[in-house]
């Protein structure tokens, strides 16, 4: 799955983003959108992580489907 497959479904994959990254508020999830860089800042944020770090997880996530 590519990314903007993931952005056309983000309803019903918000809730494993919520799952895999538990400190982001539901909120967040909303804002994001579906929108990878956005998901990738919230992340690095809400874990006090380098933007690598961030991009690298969501890349794995998103390898998951």
């Amino acid at each position: 799955m590519d990314w903007n497959q993931i952005q056309w479904q983000w309803k019903q994959l918000k809730g494993k983003a919520k799952t895999k990254w538990g400190k982001l508020t539901d909120d967040e999830i909303d804002v994001v959108e579906g929108r990878r860089d956005d998901l990738v800042g919230k992340i690095q944020q809400r874990y006090v992580i380098a933007k690598e770090q961030a991009e690298r997880e969501v890349d794995d996530w998103m390898r998951e489907f």
